[in-house]
């Protein structure tokens, strides 16, 4: 091959190279650009309980726009579950305690009856480790908030709660500060619906709204 050959066919190689990798760029901004834009979804439309599934026998119903839980009169577990599975997701929440605030919030999670499989971010009262993680009827306590976060729950109010499930790492949120960050295999291998519960024994109130999701 000539020295002009040579030339045009370096030229060439490297056109074709250049257009390669700019291929590449626009692929990886596209789907970067992709996620970003996944809006989030609203999970209760503050009128009834479309797109959830009582179990039990305990009070689920909404009221002044809010999705309420209450003890009834068999004062035993009771769920409110989607009727779809998240995997990956942020999600956002608000919750008011009256009375007895025993509640908790499921991810990746199945039930047989009221018998529940997965794992819960404790909303309870103050000093009962609200953010942190529980795994039903498995290993129990999977990590608790510090002791002294506990100050962050703001009790007979509105508090703000966040999740973020994605692969094998949990991070929540109480009221903008971060309260546990976990990395556990066997949760990264979870799959299920996102629930909310009434703890047993009774004399529990909480309301919820503002059911903010973004599947990531």
């Amino acid at each position: 091959m000539n020295y002009i050959g040579e030339t045009f066919f370096s030229i060439a190689k490297f056109l074709f190279m250049k257009k390669i990798l700019l291929l590449m760029i626009a692929s990886i901004g596209l789907l970067l650009s992709q996620a970003q834009n996944k809006k989030a979804i609203s999970l209760f439309n503050g009128k009834n309980l479309s797109g959830w599934t009582i179990h039990g026998t305990e009070k689920w119903y909404v009221e002044k726009g809010e999705l309420v839980c209450e003890s009834g009169p068999d004062k035993q577990y009771g769920y409110l579950s989607t009727e779809k599975d998240y995997k990956n997701f942020d999600l956002t929440l608000e919750f008011k305690q009256e009375a007895n605030g025993n509640s908790g919030v499921f991810f990746r999670s199945s039930i047989d009856g009221v018998k529940i499989n997965g794992w819960q971010v404790e909303v309870a009262p103050k000093n009962l480790f609200t953010g942190g993680v529980y795994e039903s009827y498995g290993r129990g306590w999977l990590i608790k908030p510090k002791i002294a976060d506990e100050k962050i729950l703001k009790e007979g109010e509105w508090n703000k709660m966040r999740i973020r499930v994605i692969g094998e790492e949990v991070t929540t949120w109480l009221n903008g500060h971060q309260m546990i960050q976990l990395k556990d295999e066997k949760i990264g291998t979870g799959n299920g619906f996102i629930a909310l519960q009434i703890h047993d024994g009774g004399g529990i109130k909480v309301r919820w709204k503002n059911f903010k999701l973004k599947e990531l």
